[in-house]
């Protein structure tokens, strides 16, 4: 289906399938709300030349790929309730896995709200809100009642399944560990094709009106769980860990690495490296085939055409990368950035944008496409604008920020903030104290060489330049609402 001609779609919407609907032409369009959790931009429209991912490619071709969209925060509640609420981790004070963003906004309206509000119906099936994966699966987990009309949360034989999954680390549990099972049985057995069987049941039950439906996957997070057919697809032999240099981590600060990766690689040898990488890979594809399940059924009930489909990710994932980071809690720009992709009925343009732009925008953005009444608050910026034309001017920067617990390698809790420019990436921790980092992404696209050791005064001036964008949209301080360490 092509979303590039303007007049045509919108000459379909208002006849054929407004009829076959029977849904009145003054409602607006749907929203088909698609999470991902720990997706790295390991797909193919995003030029990983490993991955195997046809229907999300085919999503990004008829809609905008934002090839630079930054999380607000790289651990999975502070970055969901961020987006939820269209609202910086500074503004929610939620840092960390345990805190609720309504201890610190109890009236905020939040993006599915908003759409209620408008008339809309608003469910969620799986994961949009936090949840403690696997232990949470099935359960509401870390939600958010008043932004549902109905939540839906299947389990699979995933969970009945973990018993047999290997444990690289077997001293850590297997929810932050590299682990993983090549599965007996189907996709619809595992609880992301459960998702993707219900996601569909809701879309037929509400194709007659206009609804915002929540559909969140659990992997790739770990363990790495998906049927064998999907670890078929990526043999051993195809795969290789990231390259980086011998001294890469020389000129990195201590507080840049992510405490649940203290050694490179966990210390594990590199064929086991490659199995986990097989692993996750095997889930991506998994992933994939369910969102081919929903872009499928909105073309089979003819809704295809006044749906907005969006497709994300909570944040970024490392898969060795700096000699041997796994996972996420980084600034990297390998946890910082993160899949975005949007398509709208009527858009004027398809493909690929490379504007800097971040996950609260994706509140405005919603708001303004289905033209619906938004808080005045919102950090974000509608990207409306690029949807029709990728290269129209932007000036946009991205915020990405993390806080470390203090640990045998920091003598304190350390904040670090991040900005990201269309040329570079400035990193601060604890406004400098434990360190800095400056990278050229017009020259060093992998992040290094950090120009902000011994800089020059080019290098300087760039940092003058930056430091207080950065300050603008975050804080290096240590933050006084409640913290759980063990859940940084």
């Amino acid at each position: 289906m092509c979303f590039g001609s303007t007049s045509t779609v919108l000459a379909q919407t208002s006849d054929t399938l407004l009829a076959e609907t029977g849904r009145n032409e003054q409602s607006g369009p749907n929203v088909l709300f698609i999470a991902v959790d720990d997706l790295a931009s390991s797909l193919g429209c995003y030029g990983d030349l490993v991955a195997k991912t046809p229907n999300i490619d085919r999503l990004a071709a008829s809609g905008t790929c934002f090839l630079n969209a930054y999380n607000q925060l790289p651990l999975c509640n502070p970055t969901r309730a961020s987006i939820m609420t269209g609202l910086r981790p500074d503004t929610i004070k939620v840092y960390d896995l345990d805190r609720h963003f309504r201890d610190e906004v109890p009236n905020v309206v939040t993006l599915s709200q908003s759409f209620q509000n408008a008339g809309y119906f608003a469910a969620r099936v799986g994961k949009i809100y936090h949840y403690n994966v696997p232990a949470s699966i099935g359960t509401d987990g870390f939600d958010d009642p008043p932004s549902w009309n109905r939540t839906v949360n299947p389990k699979g034989r995933d969970k009945t399944d973990e018993h047999l999954v290997f444990n690289a680390e077997p001293h850590r549990k297997i929810s932050g560990s590299l682990s993983w099972l090549a599965a007996d049985g189907t996709d619809e057995e595992q609880t992301d094709g459960m998702i993707a069987t219900e996601a569909i049941k809701i879309m037929q039950e509400k194709r007659n009106e206009p609804f915002f439906l929540g559909v969140g996957f659990f992997r790739p997070h770990s363990p790495y769980i998906a049927p064998k057919k999907y670890f078929d697809m990526y043999p051993l032999d195809t795969l290789r860990t990231p390259y980086a240099p011998p001294n890469d981590r020389d000129d990195i600060p201590t507080a840049a690495f992510a405490h649940n990766c203290p050694i490179p690689n966990y210390g594990l040898d590199e064929s086991t490296l490659l199995e986990a990488t097989q692993a996750y890979y095997a889930c991506v594809s998994m992933v994939d085939a369910q969102v081919g399940r929903l872009l499928d059924s909105l073309e089979q009930l003819g809704l295809a055409d006044q749906t907005i489909v969006v497709f994300w990710s909570d944040h970024g994932y490392h898969l060795g990368e700096h000699g041997g980071t796994w996972q996420k809690r980084t600034l990297f720009e390998q946890c910082a950035q993160a899949p975005l992709i949007m398509r709208s009925p009527g858009q004027k343009s398809s493909g690929s944008c490379r504007r800097i732009v971040e996950f609260v925008d994706i509140y405005p953005t919603l708001t303004e496409l289905a033209n619906i009444p938004a808080p005045d608050d919102l950090a974000g910026r509608s990207l409306a604008p690029l949807l029709n034309d990728p290269l129209t001017p932007w000036d946009g920067d991205a915020v990405t920020q993390v806080l470390r617990p203090a640990d045998d390698r920091l003598a304190q809790q350390v904040m670090g903030c991040s900005i990201r420019t269309q040329r570079y990436r400035y990193t601060e921790w604890a406004d400098g104290e434990y360190g800095v980092e400056l990278y050229d992404h017009h020259t060093d696209p992998n992040e290094f060489h950090n120009l902000a050791v011994n800089p020059d005064a080019k290098a300087t001036a760039v940092i003058q330049r930056l430091r207080p964008r950065l300050n603008a949209k975050s804080s290096g301080r240590t933050p006084t609402v409640p913290v759980n360490p063990a859940r940084l």
